[in-house]
């Protein structure tokens, strides 16, 4: 393999719409020093990619900008100084650039990010630090391991952010991709998880993956109690919070002492809160944002110790791209959208 020359295809959006999404033909990008060209082989959507296309995220983000921070591809060519991959290999970025490990700072929170306001993953070719990349897990194909550096590793350091242990009870949301991660690794890590969903099909797949109780939050919208009942009163020792809007249930599921990470907001980002159910029961509440390069690591070479696979839950060409966020919009999704290049 050697540089590709000539111009890639790529997605832009030059308004703050799904509609504004077309293909266009863009310069091949060049690696500089220290970086790697990736051929970009999938991309996978996350909610967040939903929230800056629609506006509400960064709204101060210049047009035209290329969507999407998830995705898997194959090195072929190498700028001066790479020694860490080799043309062939098969990576996967990280969404946050410069967060090896330990804290992130606000400037890389902010200012770092693949999808807005770095240029985006939605195109044919992408170059990046080499430093910035991971090996892609050699169980998963690239439509799967695109999905591990948002939703899976958010999974990933929530639970670990709570003290996951043998034995804990997790409470999980939903049937996103966050959720159903953080059910496979916490049944991997020996928990009883408690899932809530909205249909008996839904309810059938998290059974499947290893719920031992699902809640439907539609017959039972105060669900806190449910969950209380399901764990034999204790209730959740961590909570995988992803709708936003219903965090008065969540402290109503949550156990005395236990942990709420709160991931999501896409029931809604303002709810109001009752002080004196997080005092009482001491319980311990944080933002979750995404991880770190080493908690990437971790992550993927769990995912492949121990055969953890994704749930796809469709697959788009990249022409296709704004019919996968239209997909997406409409909630209606289990697992992971795929836009494959």
């Amino acid at each position: 393999m050697s540089q590709p020359t000539g111009t890639m295809k790529a997605i832009e959006a030059s308004a703050f719409s799904i509609d504004s999404l077309s293909l266009v033909e863009r310069p091949v990008p060049f690696p500089r020093r220290g970086e790697v060209l990736i051929r970009v082989n999938a991309v996978t959507l996350n909610y967040r990619d939903l929230a800056v296309l629609g506006g509400t995220y960064m709204p101060s983000l210049p047009m035209p900008y290329v969507p999407c921070s998830d995705c898997c591809g194959t090195v072929v060519a190498l700028g001066e100084d790479v020694t860490l991959f080799k043309e062939g290999d098969r990576v996967v970025p990280c969404y946050i650039q410069g967060w090896r490990d330990g804290k992130v700072t606000q400037q890389q929170r902010t200012k770092q990010t693949l999808g807005g306001p770095l240029p985006g993953v939605l195109r044919e070719y992408i170059a990046v630090p080499a430093d910035e990349v991971i090996p892609a897990p050699a169980n998963l194909s690239d439509a799967e391991a695109a999905t591990l550096p948002i939703a899976a590793l958010t999974a990933w350091t929530c639970l670990e952010q709570g003290g996951l242990k043998s034995g804990d009870r997790v409470l999980v949301e939903g049937t996103g991709g966050v959720s159903l991660f953080a059910l496979q690794l916490a049944k991997t890590a020996g928990a009883e998880v408690v899932a809530l969903t909205s249909t008996a099909e839904k309810a059938a797949l998290l059974k499947e993956l290893g719920a031992d109780h699902v809640v439907n939050y539609r017959e039972t919208p105060e669900w806190g109690a449910a969950v209380k009942q399901a764990t034999g009163g204790h209730g959740a020792d961590i909570v995988v919070e992803t709708t936003g809007s219903t965090l008065d249930q969540s402290f109503a599921a949550v156990a005395f002492g236990g942990f709420i990470g709160v991931i999501g907001f896409v029931g809604g980002a303002e709810v109001p809160l009752n002080v004196l159910q997080l005092i009482g029961p001491a319980v311990r509440m944080q933002g979750i944002v995404v991880g770190s390069q080493a908690g990437l690591r971790d992550l993927a070479r769990a995912m492949e110790l121990h055969g953890i696979k994704p749930v796809i839950d469709s697959t788009f060409p990249l022409e296709k791209a704004a019919d996968a966020f239209r997909h997406m919009k409409q909630a209606g999704h289990i697992g992971k959208i795929v836009v494959s290049l």
